[in-house]
């Protein structure tokens, strides 16, 4: 296993981070520990939930997996996603965020969150009400670092901006979609992170399944993200998605690679990103991800690979001056 630094924190984290959303769920929780289990064997201290995963049961049982290792993980949660009917039960306000953060420190069984994320941007809330929340509570020292998730690079450099005038705890991790279909985040999302030294732990780096090859036409499945999701159906749903999956699932089988592994592989590659986020709902799906850690993926590889997409234009979409 191999440790970097997440951001400027100092913190050393595994270059693969598990995700526990299907932790209570599609997965229960016998499966949830035997993957956490072998996640911890092959080296991983990086683990994310949020308070959304599961109703609250994702938080349940890591904190239940992470009782005996907690000094050893670094541990992420998030909050803003609605968590009731309660018409304040969501978004950056102050009120929910410090209702969110207690109620995480329960069911994790922990006192403090390593990483805490801002799950989604809510546009009700001022950014400076949201920073100044997440200042309280590392001084309370009920989380360590504020985090971002799924928010636009201006969002991002707004919020930054407002941190470092007002003297405020910053976001030193964020947490994109990135993956061989989606690559929007290499526009202005991962720049910035390289520019500011944010930690990048991206989500999504199978594409929710399409670049295993197992949604290929024909393909009968009773269960996947694409089955039970209607949100993923809609993400992909462009045919240049499945072209470009079908594309990189030859170019796996003629290097004799699983694609689950070498896409993770991929992602892993840019020097942007700290860890990639992998998730499993048994440990049949778990091993192929871990197989990643034994890819060594040179950058004429990646190349070779990121050809097999198509390459979003610049953010100033002058095209001609690429170099």
């Amino acid at each position: 296993m191999n440790y970097r630094t997440l951001g400027k924190t100092g913190v050393q984290v595994s270059n693969i981070c598990f995700g526990a959303m299907s932790f209570g769920g599609i997965a229960d929780e016998d499966t949830s520990k035997a993957m956490f289990n072998r996640c911890r064997e092959v080296g991983i201290n990086f683990f994310d939930t949020a308070d959304v995963y599961t109703g609250g049961r994702s938080e349940e049982i890591l904190g239940k997996l992470i009782a005996d290792c907690r000094n050893d993980i670094v541990l992420t949660s998030k909050f803003c996603l609605p968590t009731g009917k309660e018409v304040n039960a969501r978004g950056m306000s102050r009120r929910h965020m410090k209702l969110s953060v207690e109620e995480s420190l329960k069911r994790l069984g922990t006192d403090w969150i390593d990483v805490y994320f801002v799950h989604h941007f809510d546009s009700e809330t001022a950014i400076e009400e949201t920073l100044r929340g997440l200042d309280d509570l590392q001084k309370q020292g009920k989380i360590l670092y504020p985090a971002v998730s799924n928010w636009a690079a201006w969002q991002i450099a707004k919020a930054l901006g407002i941190s470092s005038k007002e003297g405020l705890a910053r976001f030193e991790c964020i947490q994109p979609m990135y993956n061989l279909v989606k690559r929007q985040s290499e526009v202005e999302i991962l720049p910035l992170a390289e520019s500011e030294k944010l930690g990048v732990i991206s989500y999504s780096p199978l594409a929710a399944g399409l670049l295993t090859g197992k949604y290929n036409a024909g393909a009968k499945l009773s269960q996947g993200r694409f089955i039970e999701h209607e949100g993923t159906q809609q993400r992909y749903a462009e045919q240049i998605y499945s072209e470009v999956a079908e594309r990189f699932n030859k170019h796996a089988s003629e290097r004799g690679e699983n694609p689950a592994s070498l896409a993770i592989a991929w992602v892993m590659a840019n020097p942007a990103i700290t860890a990639p986020i992998i998730g499993a709902r048994n440990m049949e799906q778990l091993e192929p991800l871990l197989a990643a850690l034994n890819i060594e993926m040179t950058q004429e590889w990646r190349q070779e690979i990121s050809a097999l997409s198509i390459t979003p234009p610049p953010a100033t979409d002058r095209t001609e001056e690429v170099v």
